[in-house]
């Protein structure tokens, strides 16, 4: 009802029709942004830090609040967006998007042929069960492996723990692709804005999975 004063902070309502007025001045949605850092090895994917350990927000714009859209961990490097649009974020993260994730890991010793294809049939490890996933070797050195895995979920640490689970050791871990967007010629520490085009890319993709999915 108009003029109404509402106290309760869980009332819900479309926010398509509401006027929303600070000090007697409109607010209006700010303009979406997402932006692409290369995320170097050793920084935190959070605001602050009790210990002082550097963060991602020593390197990105101070222009307005960002928000990561998902997690990198401190010893991974390589794609992560940012984005002041939570409900973008959102879809995006979408189990159910299946937005496919690549990423190159380097590890010690390597894995034969045959450990590889039970890791990318979707193995069941400490009572969780992985969805089957893309797993290729790029270069095998003798000691150490580089391999390319293609995930459509994005569990904690999955990588990691499927790795783990085989006895090998992750030397690197870099996140190059989300979608159809890539890592490109960006620097570690080094980050820019997404196009327009870039960003309906990435929702469209996402967007038209889970519709699919919940159809």
């Amino acid at each position: 009802m108009a003029g109404e004063i509402i106290t309760d902070p869980e009332q819900g309502f479309p926010l398509h029709q509401a006027a929303i007025t600070v000090d007697g001045g409109l607010v209006a949605a700010p303009e979406r942004r997402v932006i692409l850092l290369h995320k170097p090895r050793g920084y935190l994917v959070t605001r602050s830090d009790t210990q002082g350990r550097r963060t991602i927000y020593e390197l990105v714009s101070k222009d307005g609040w960002l928000a990561p859209v998902g997690r990198l961990d401190q010893a991974s490097s390589g794609m992560l967006l940012l984005t002041n649009d939570p409900a973008w974020a959102q879809t995006l993260l979408d189990p159910e998007s299946h937005l496919p994730k690549r990423y190159h890991v380097q590890i010690r010793p390597p894995l034969a042929p045959e450990q590889i294809a039970t890791l990318a049939a979707g193995p069941q490890i400490d009572g969780v069960q992985y969805r089957p996933m893309e797993i290729r070797e790029i270069r095998c050195g003798g000691r150490t492996q580089w391999l390319e895995f293609v995930l459509i979920e994005g569990r904690n640490r999955q990588i990691r723990r499927l790795l783990d689970s085989q006895d090998r050791t992750v030397l690197r871990l870099i996140r190059i692709a989300i979608g159809t967007l890539e890592l490109g010629a960006l620097r570690p520490g080094e980050w820019r804005e997404l196009s327009a085009q870039e960003i309906r890319g990435l929702m469209g993709k996402a967007s038209v999975e889970v519709d699919v999915k919940a159809h």
